[in-house]
């Protein structure tokens, strides 16, 4: 058959959006008469083996392999689009991530589209406003006309405005919509409906966001960075420094300057719910050229703020990781604050982080990556070029850190070391405390001292956290819940003893010693509801005395000069993880909660309870030393060839039965062992605790040649599945693994 050549650029080739891996596109359509609607990145809705599907357009071509007569039409080309440095983005993340196009692509489609449904734009919002007229004004005059009371004082309201919606002037003189609408009538006011952006609400916490005066060292960094936008020098950048040390002014000064060249800016931070100060200085500084974009806005927020990106009403992006896929055009800079969370690693398929995306996208459209941190990962330490804040703002003293052994300390005496417990005590008015312990509930764990039973999740092999404000014991994997025993489930002895402590019991605790201030706590638990956390640090903030308690949500971003204490328990439990990161996430602990006190003039201390008070990361974090840290934990992976001098690539099954799960992770890296790249070490399948209700299977590949590895793996999936050994099996890759 001969291919179809027809006008140039009449074939639109359609990447299906679609979230199986069996259908693999570009497919082609024929677009006559639309080449003057459709370029790359088009939403279209075309037919696709009888039914209609979401599709989006990945290139333009005058011909196909196909014949004429197999060539449909789009049934319809939507109004939404996105840019063609999407689309390229989305394949790259595909090819890296071992993932789809269309699942590469759908991130950076419009709110809504990803999953393949029909993009709807919610109904717009609009209301009623009113402005003065000249016959109104004149009727506030001696020789106006008769005016009843509220319609005097709608008039008077609006005598000093250009205009205000009849909701404002209900709050302000408590007339009604009825009201404005007889003096409308009368020619005293002219009514009109308009359009109105529905706002994400950003509750103040903290500080004033007003314009500061930059210190030298800040300076000195914003000078680097502008010579990076004009393109003199390099472009990836670290800004370290200290807690307290001004990095936020450095990014707004940064942004600026791309603004001021007619260029866009990316701001990403860890959690949206976790760094309200953050997000709420930059729109208080640059206004509405920033839109805010997260998973907690509304559907109609959430649709009007990508909408302003698009268009280019507004020209900087503010968000978590999946911000970096705002639709903004002539990128100047993206820049990722606290670039050692681990949040910007994106659990679903495709598995990317957002922090190797940003530089990609950077790269790409030729802008500046600017990441930053007081406790850089030791990859950005190695990669990036660095500029330092080495001091906190008005040259104030870093805390004194106090490294307290729990191992002198009988268990009897409770979770709290006397030291601990002295300095809340002796809180004045006007001073506040924080107090983390990274983990929820009231006990972690509940045993029958009879007969050693520990009451476990029955989908996952974890044991139960009590809760006890809700008298339930719960699962924090697969969040199954159940009343607390009254006896054992084992042997029915009522002897069951609860061991551990959590926040709920820290918050009782502490609350015993600083009362009558308030505690509050902050995990989870109180935040899960939208907006929780950001009130709940409001109203810390707004306290003239007090204490948090939390999980690690507390050490994340926030700035309160009127705090003088920080306090983290069990300091050393991330040191336990069989992870080689477990140490570097230990160091970011402790310092990051260190680095919440003394921020005010009268100076701060933390103290920190720990059962390894000799660990390498608690001392250096003590001694306020992450460049030490880093040279040591670099050392350490360079000797056992570790990330940053190697890459990893997970590949993880999950099914019912362990049995069939276990043999088809063992023929996948069979499959796979042959195929990788030479000096490439291929560890396992090790079995991995279960969770709701699937049991687990793990392989890693250690490599320096990822790109190799990823194909390998993928092949070996596909050609697993296809041969059905896989069905009935969850399969994921992981590049990079957190």
């Amino acid at each position: 058959m001969q291919p179809y050549v027809g006008d140039p650029m009449r074939i639109a080739k359609v990447e299906l959006i679609t979230t199986t891996r069996a259908l693999r596109g570009p497919f082609d359509y024929r677009i006559d008469g639309l080449e003057r609607r459709i370029e790359i990145g088009s939403l279209l809705i075309v037919p696709f083996a009888r039914r209609r599907l979401l599709g989006v357009v990945v290139g333009l071509a005058d011909e196909s392999e196909l014949g004429d007569d197999r060539l449909a039409e789009p049934d319809r080309v939507l109004d939404v689009s996105t840019t063609a440095e999407l689309i390229e983005l989305g394949g790259w993340i595909a090819e890296r991530y071992s993932s789809t196009r269309s699942r590469g692509i759908a991130l950076g489609l419009p709110p809504g589209a990803g999953t393949g449904r029909i993009p709807r734009a919610p109904k717009p919002r609009s209301e009623q406003r009113a402005r003065l007229t000249a016959a109104g004004r004149a009727a506030l005059g001696p020789e106006g006309g008769r005016l009843g009371d509220r319609q005097r004082a709608v008039l008077e309201d609006l005598a000093g405005m250009e205009e205000r919606s009849n909701a404002e002037l209900r709050e302000r003189t408590g007339a009604p919509a009825s009201v404005v609408k007889r003096l409308a009538e009368r020619g005293l006011v002219e009514s009109r409906r308009v359009g109105v952006r529905r706002r994400p609400a950003l509750p103040p916490v903290g500080e004033s966001a007003g314009p500061v005066r930059l210190s030298a060292a800040q300076r000195e960094s914003a000078a680097r960075v502008a010579a990076a936008l004009r393109g003199e020098g390099d472009r990836e950048l670290l800004l370290y420094g200290v807690t307290g040390s001004g990095k936020t002014e450095v990014y707004l000064e940064a942004i600026q300057l791309a603004l001021a060249s007619s260029r866009t800016a990316i701001l990403l931070v860890p959690e949206i719910g976790l760094t309200p100060q953050t997000v709420g200085r930059v729109v208080a500084r640059l206004g509405d050229e920033v839109a805010v974009l997260h998973s907690g806005l509304s559907e109609g927020q959430r649709f009007d703020e990508w909408r302003r990106l698009r268009s280019g009403e507004a020209r900087v992006c503010v968000g978590p990781r999946s911000a970096v896929f705002a639709p903004l055009e002539d990128l100047g800079i993206v820049i990722v604050d606290e670039e050692h969370d681990a949040s910007y690693k994106q659990e679903g398929d495709p598995r990317y982080d957002a922090r190797a995306v940003a530089r990609r996208r950077a790269e790409m459209a030729g802008a500046v990556y600017l990441a930053g941190s007081a406790t850089p990962r030791p990859e950005s330490w190695s990669e990036l070029t660095r500029l330092e804040l080495p001091e906190r703002i008005d040259a104030r003293p870093m805390p004194e850190v106090g490294i307290l052994d729990m191992r002198e300390v009988s268990p009897r005496s409770g979770p709290l070391h006397p030291e601990v417990r002295a300095a809340l005590a002796d809180l004045e008015p006007g001073e506040k405390a924080i107090v983390m312990l990274n983990r929820r509930g009231f006990s972690p764990h509940l045993s029958c001292a009879a007969c050693g039973h520990s009451v476990g999740c029955p989908h996952c092999d974890v044991s139960l956290v009590l809760h006890r404000a809700g008298g339930r014991m719960s699962c924090h994997h697969c969040g199954h819940s159940e009343p607390v025993p009254t006896a054992c489930p084992e042997c029915s002895a009522v002897t069951l003893a609860r061991f551990g402590a959590g926040t709920e019991r820290i918050e009782g605790l502490v609350a015993e010693l600083v009362a009558p201030a308030p505690v509050f706590r902050l995990d989870t638990d109180t935040a899960a509801r939208r907006g929780a956390h950001g009130q709940l640090l409001a109203r810390f903030g707004a306290a003239e005395s007090g204490v948090l308690v939390g999980t690690q949500m507390v050490a994340k971003g926030h700035d309160f000069a009127d705090v003088v204490l920080s306090v983290l328990l069990d300091a050393d439990s991330t040191l336990r993880y069989p992870d080689f990161r477990a140490e570097e996430r230990t160091f970011a602990l402790v310092s990051q909660l260190a680095g919440r006190s003394g921020r005010g003039e009268r100076g701060g201390r933390v103290l920190i309870q720990t059962l390894a008070p000799d660990s390498e990361p608690i001392v250096a974090a003590a001694a306020h030393d992450a460049p030490g840290f880093l040279r040591g934990e670099l050392e350490r992976r360079r000797r056992f060839e570790y990330p940053p001098f190697s890459s990893l690539v997970a590949v993880e099954l999950a099914g019912p039965d362990e049995q069939p799960l276990a043999a088809a992770a063992e023929q996948v890296a069979a499959e796979i062992a042959p195929a990788v790249p030479a000096g490439s070490e291929l560890l396992g399948p090790a079995p991995r605790f279960r969770r709701r209700r699937k049991f687990r299977r793990r392989l890693l590949i250690k490599t320096t040649d990822p790109r190799s590895v990823v194909a390998a793996v993928s092949g070996a999936i596909e050609s697993q599945s296809a041969a059905g050994l896989l069905r009935g099996l969850a399969v994921a890759v992981d590049v990079d693994p957190q």
